[in-house]
C-alpha cells in the first residue's frame, strides 16, 4: 500500500520524535524553561549569508518571519535564567545553496540560552544534551536505527576543538565539507573573525577582533549542527557592532529598546532538529528529515 519511501520516513519521524522528546527531557531535568516560539516579528536575525525575508504587512507595519529566536531569547531571559524554544524558523535560502543538501526554507531550531553563562559553560551544556540524545536514540529507536542501516556512535566528552584559523589555513576559506569529512567524532569550531559573524556574538575583549563564539560540526561530511556562543548585551558594544556591519540601528529600533533597559548577559546556541535528524538516521539529503520539505530553488513543495 505504501512505498518504500514512506515506510523510510515512518522510521525517520520516529527517530526525530525521540530527539525532540530526549533533549527537552535533558533540558528541563536541568532547570531550563520551555517558552513559546516567536514566529512574527519587526526584528529577526539579520544572518551574515544571504536569504530572502518572508514579510508581511501587520496594520501598516512591515512584520517578518523570524529566522531564529537569538534576539527574543535574550529579552526572555529577564524573566527566566534558562530557557529553550523548539522555535519554527523560515530561512529561503539562495538556489546556489541547494547542492549542499542541508539546507531548508523552513525547519525547527531548538534555541537555548543561558543567563550569565560563558562560551564553555554552554558548550559543556551543548555536549551533553548531544551525548544526551544520542543514548536516547540507540537505546529507544533500535529497530528505526537497523531498518535505516545505521550504526549511530555516542561520542565521547570533552569534544575536540579547532579554531577558525586552524580551519581556514588546513581546508581554506571553504573549511565546511572537507573539514567535517575529515572529522570520526563532533568537534567544536571556534574563535571566528568579527568580520564573519553577527552583530550579537561577543567580542572578547582580550582578543579584539575574535569572537567568543563556535559551532559544532558533524563527522561524516554532514557539515554543521549548531552555532551559537557569547552575546553582546550592551547598548555602546551592540551600536558599534550594527555601525561595523553597515546595518542601521534604526532596522533594530524595536530591540534596541530592551537593550537600552537592560539587558543580562548570556550565551547559548541553536541546532536545527532536521539536521540533527539527517545526521542520527544517516540521510543523502536533509528533505528526507522532513514532511513536506522545501529546498532552495524549488516552488512546487505543499
Amino acid at each position: 500500500m505504501f512505498s518504500d519511501s514512506a515506510e523510510k520516513l515512518k522510521h525517520v519521524l520516529q527517530v526525530k520524535s525521540e530527539i525532540m522528546r530526549a533533549a527537552r527531557e535533558y533540558l528541563r531535568s536541568r532547570g531550563f524553561v520551555e517558552i513559546l516560539p516567536v514566529i512574527l516579528s519587526r526584528v529577526t536575525d539579520p544572518l551574515h549569508h544571504e536569504t530572502y525575508d518572508g514579510t508581511v504587512d501587520y496594520y501598516g507595519r512591515p512584520y517578518t518571519l523570524t529566522k531564529s529566536m537569538i534576539l527574543h531569547k535574550q529579552i526572555a531571559l529577564r524573566t527566566a535564567p534558562r530557557i529553550f524554544a523548539f522555535s519554527p524558523n523560515v530561512q529561503m535560502e539562495p538556489e546556489e545553496r541547494a547542492p549542499l543538501r542541508r539546507y531548508l526554507a523552513e525547519f525547527v531550531q531548538l534555541d537555548l540560552e543561558v543567563r550569565g553563562a560563558s562560551r564553555d559553560e554552554v558548550i559543556e551544556i551543548g555536549e551533553g544534551l548531544f551525548v544526551a540524545v544520542m543514548r536516547s536514540v540507540r537505546e529507544n529507536c533500535a529497530a528505526e536505527l537497523a531498518a535505516l542501516g545505521r550504526e549511530l556512535p555516542v561520542p565521547e566528552t570533552p569534544f575536540g576543538r579547532i579554531t577558525y584559523q586552524e580551519a581556514v589555513a588546513r581546508f581554506g576559506e571553504d573549511y565546511d565539507d572537507p573539514l567535517s569529512s575529515s572529522l570520526s567524532a563532533p568537534a567544536w569550531l571556534i574563535d571566528f573573525p568579527r568580520a564573519v559573524r553577527e552583530f550579537y556574538d561577543r567580542e572578547d575583549p582580550a582578543r579584539p577582533g575574535v569572537l567568543l563564539d563556535m559551532d559544532l560540526i558533524y563527522p561524516e561530511g554532514y557539515g554543521e549542527a549548531l552555532s551559537g556562543g557569547e552575546r553582546e548585551h550592551t547598548l555602546p558594544h551592540i551600536l558599534r557592532r550594527l555601525k561595523q556591519d553597515g546595518i542601521p540601528p534604526e532596522r533594530f529600533s524595536a530591540y534596541l529598546r530592551f537593550v537600552e533597559e537592560g539587558l543580562p548577559a548570556s550565551a547559548g546556541f541553536g541546532i536545527g532538529i532536521e539536521r540533527l535528524t539527517r545526521y542520527v538516521c544517516n540521510l543523502g539529503h536533509i528533505k528526507e528529515a522532513r514532511l513536506f520539505p522545501k529546498v532552495p530553488g524549488v516552488a512546487d513543495a505543499l
